[in-house]
């Protein structure tokens, strides 16, 4: 269990996280989401003993990262894909992480296996590329078979294959019954592995929810509307409000209204439905509509940046 209370952490007169409060509890993977320079490498920086809080606490277990015993064995992270000496081979550098943890030697093959490294495993890790990185990242992460495991950015640099391995990964660590909070930018994938998500956005919480709550409170309401008084039907739509548009197969979008709404507006005025269905909101939507106020840079700043303006 990940607990923060209160959290903040301040540079100077920047606020980088701002009185953040939110749990990451065992057994489900928890996604971590926010705009750039939202705070979340800071706040996984300060779980994992990285930095200090201004104010407030990062807790694993009930215990600052600090006054853990043998930190390895109880919490992994990948907070940064080249954490290790360029000249050490992937092996030896699971060694030297193993022996300064009094973590069996075995462990070392076991996890380069599970990663998918076994063959350069006596490769210069510099020699790597970023999706290697994040697989000997990963396996140091596992190396003392820890309850807790956070991984920022964990996807960077791998295939689509990679990308599927990770997913189904940290959702077996997850099932296993452990603790696993996990950052990306790539919100559609994010969907697919989480199952709990804690959004920020200017260090600030904005919710701490499951993805299908998250996703209701966008307030997106969109139906599909298939008809053949296309004309009619979209006048009659706009006149009341909705926001018409098309959909695939010749279908109409409609937002603003609920499909009982439209199917009752059809009954009064005659016009025929052939197919009235909502239609979910993608979690990249939901994330869009509720952080859109929290963005630090918007297009039209960095356009007028280009464009020389001061």
């Amino acid at each position: 269990m990940i607990t923060a209370h209160s959290l903040t952490k301040r540079y100077g007169a920047a606020t980088a996280v701002d009185g953040l409060t939110f749990e990451v509890p065992p057994g489900v993977v928890t996604g971590f989401l926010g705009p750039n320079g939202s705070g979340k490498s800071t706040t996984m920086r300060i779980i994992m003993g990285l930095d200090s809080p201004t104010s407030g606490s990062a807790l694993i277990g009930g215990k600052h990262f600090s006054e853990l015993a043998w930190p390895l064995r109880e919490v992994g992270g990948l907070l940064d894909a080249k954490a290790f000496h360029p000249a050490r081979s992937a092996r030896n550098h699971l060694r030297v992480l193993a022996l300064a943890n009094d973590i069996p030697l075995r462990r070392v093959d076991e996890v380069l296996d599970q990663v998918g490294l076994t063959s350069v495993a006596d490769r210069r890790a510099g020699k790597f590329s970023l999706g290697m990185a994040q697989r000997l990242g990963i396996a140091a992460c596992l190396l003392g078979d820890p309850g807790v495991l956070l991984f920022d950015e964990p996807v960077n640099g791998l295939d689509p294959e990679g990308i599927r391995w990770v997913r189904n990964f940290l959702r077996g660590l997850a099932a296993e019954g452990r603790t696993v909070f996990v950052s990306s930018h790539l919100i559609s994938e994010m969907s697919l592995t989480a199952d709990r998500l804690v959004v920020i956005g200017r260090g600030r919480l904005i919710a701490e929810t499951d993805v299908a709550d998250f996703i209701a409170r966008s307030g997106r309401q969109t139906v599909k509307l298939v008809t053949p008084d296309i004309l009619p039907f979209t006048a009659l739509l706009t006149r009341v409000g909705a926001k018409v548009g098309p959909g695939e197969g010749g279908s109409l979008t409609v937002e603003g209204m609920t499909a009982p709404q439209i199917g009752d507006l059809a009954a009064r005025d005659g016009l025929r439905v052939h197919e009235l269905a909502p239609i979910m909101a993608s979690l990249e939507d939901a994330f869009m509509e509720l952080t859109k106020d929290e963005v630090e840079y918007r297009p039209s700043e960095l356009a007028g940046v280009a464009g020389g303006e001061e």
